[in-house]
């Protein structure tokens, strides 16, 4: 059973940082990808910033110069760390994931998973 658990959400001022992490758990083989999408009550998830193994991260452009994305594939964790924080980047943060798992012997690949999400609030 693969699991992702986020933390490192909270309230911050406008002009803070945060930082983000996600640790992905169970018989992982290899990560293909992960990541970090948000989502606002009444809005569709957004992709914030993706990290794969072979390319350049990828970020919105909302959060590009202000937002890094790194990999720790030794911990199967993920980072997002947030700096110059607006009130607009205010919402649930998920991590996902595009995992190599083996289950029962078998080999599973381009398996994804999400996390059930940390909060982030940028407000006076």
């Amino acid at each position: 059973q693969v699991q992702l658990v986020e933390s490192g959400g909270g309230l911050v001022q406008p002009g803070g940082s945060l930082r983000l992490s996600c640790v992905a758990s169970g018989n992982i083989i290899s990560i293909n990808s992960m990541g970090w999408f948000r989502q606002v009550p009444g809005k569709e998830r957004e992709m914030v910033a993706v990290l794969t193994t072979k390319e350049s991260p990828e970020y919105a452009e909302s959060v590009k110069g202000r937002f890094t994305i790194s990999r720790d594939d030794a911990k199967n964790t993920v980072y997002l760390q947030m700096n110059t924080l607006k009130p607009e980047d205010t919402a649930v943060y998920y991590c996902n994931a595009d995992l190599n798992i083996l289950t029962d012997n078998v080999r599973y690949y381009g398996m994804r998973y999400w996390g059930k999400g940390t909060l982030v609030t940028a407000s006076s």
